[in-house]
């Protein structure tokens, strides 16, 4: 049976650009995010961004599938900076909604393959406009065998997440 250890829990009660955990134990088996969130960005969608040890460069590539119309697209791209595509609920959405985000970091600590990363994402909002809404599933690839030590997932561009979006950082071991 999998356990389950909160490793961070961070509600903010201001605005800040992104949320960071370093020093992370390399002893659990996988690391599992969580945050439910929403950036000040005056659109109907923020861009978010994700990377780790605080190294950027071209070391990361991303393949995603989202809906934000009632046409699905995907995306690929490698070389990147950050593993992007994942997104949450803008200030122009419903208010006091927030989108929520699951990002799975499989063997995070293993420093003999790159790590892979699964994210679920979505926006949710009260209108069937295009673009006023969008769901999705990213996977990323940290082209990097140094164990995982810092997580750092953040908006882009300098704008920042709201006040009451809220981040948990999870250990788990014995997960399969």
């Amino acid at each position: 049976m999998a356990c389950w250890n909160v490793i961070d829990h961070t509600e903010l009660s201001g605005t800040a650009n992104y949320y960071e955990k370093t020093s992370i134990p390399s002893s659990y088996d996988h690391l599992y995010f969580v945050a439910s969130a929403r950036s000040d960005t005056s659109s109907y969608l923020g861009s978010c961004k994700l990377t780790f040890n605080g190294i950027g460069g071209t070391s990361y590539g991303v393949t995603t599938m989202y809906a934000l119309t009632s046409t699905p697209s995907s995306q690929s791209e490698t070389g990147n900076d950050r593993i992007n595509y994942i997104y949450v609920a803008a200030d122009s959405v419903l208010s006091d909604t927030f989108g929520t985000v699951e990002i799975w970091v499989p063997n995070y600590a293993n420093t003999s393959n790159y790590k892979q990363v699964l994210s679920k994402w979505t926006c949710p909002n009260n209108s069937t406009t295009d673009s006023q809404w969008i769901l999705g599933q990213t996977a990323g690839l940290f082209m990097n065998t140094a164990a995982i030590n810092q997580f750092t997932f953040g908006i882009n561009g300098s704008d920042d997440f709201m006040q009451y979006s809220s981040f948990t950082l999870y250990g788990i071991n014995g997960a399969g």
